[in-house]
């Protein structure tokens, strides 16, 4: 609001009559000087409290449309980003084979694997429940439906833990006890075959 309002003074200052601040000689009277700049000051003024009257009031609300944040029982916290188009939208049931598009991200934002990563381009094929995935990924797809994308923050407990993705000389993909942010897009969900 501070900015608003020092650009709203700013537009003032300019688009007003500048000549009470003029240096130049001119053949005005010091009177006429005086009451050129008593009128620019109270026009300024008056415009400034007017300006900052409208500028105080209430705003609408940006938090109406903000993503509900859910916190799982497991400590998963998730948000939908997209809502599923079908009409009666399928959910997965443990044991269910489930299709998933996902960006994994580390902490800092950076990208540490992605099922449309370059040289990949399908989506990622499991059974629910399995523990074919990390334990924070099945459980977000476990409370999914088909067609719905969220964003969650996998705590460490139910990611890699404290054992990280490392290799022999110490190098680490994703370090111990790193926090992880998934966006997933349950793709399908089917039955497997008996």
């Amino acid at each position: 609001m501070a900015k608003s309002l020092l650009a709203s003074v700013l537009f003032l200052l300019c688009s007003s009559d500048v000549a009470a601040f003029s240096l130049s000689a001119s053949s005005e009277s010091p009177t006429d000087a005086v009451g050129n700049r008593r009128s620019f000051l109270s026009t300024s003024i008056a415009t400034v409290v007017g300006g900052a009257s409208i500028l105080s009031q209430a705003q609408p609300s940006y938090a109406a449309t903000a993503k509900e944040i859910i916190t799982t029982p497991t400590g998963i916290k998730y948000a939908v980003t997209k809502e599923p188009t079908a009409k009666k939208p399928v959910a997965p049931l443990k044991g269910d084979i489930v299709a998933i598009d996902y960006t994994g991200y580390l902490a800092n934002g950076q990208i540490f694997d992605a099922t449309h990563a370059e040289g990949k381009n399908s989506p990622l094929l499991f059974k629910v429940g399995d523990g074919a995935v990390i334990p924070g990924l099945d459980d977000i797809v476990s409370r999914m439906v088909v067609g719905q994308k969220v964003q969650a923050i996998v705590p460490p407990s139910l990611a890699y833990g404290d054992k990280g993705v490392c290799i022999e000389d110490g190098e680490c993909l994703i370090k111990p006890g790193a926090t992880l942010v998934y966006d997933v897009l349950l793709k399908k969900s089917s039955i497997p075959p008996p």
